[in-house]
């Protein structure tokens, strides 16, 4: 398989869980997902009240710099972390 069919199959799967993640894990989970989709974040920071938003924007912002591909790698090597802690 290539790495973006590796990549939508880790997306899909990563849905199916049968616990929801612990935030940590799933801001990470949406950093590397954004870096691999869209590239390096490219909005503006929200205000301080939006603690959901701000949270978000902050775990993008962590993986700047890195690859399209390697974010899709490593969201891959997370999803296969979470999907054996938590099951699908």
């Amino acid at each position: 398989m290539s790495l973006q069919a590796d990549f939508d199959r880790a997306t899909e799967d990563v849905r199916k869980l049968k616990t929801r993640p612990e935030d940590e894990e799933l801001k990470e989970l949406y950093g590397l997902y954004k870096q691999a989709v869209i590239g390096d974040i490219n909005i503006a920071c929200p205000v301080l009240l939006d603690a959901k938003g701000r949270a978000k924007w902050e775990a993008w912002s962590l993986q700047k710099g890195l690859s399209k591909e390697n974010a899709m790698s490593a969201y891959i090597s997370k999803a296969k972390d979470l999907i054996e802690k938590y099951g699908i």
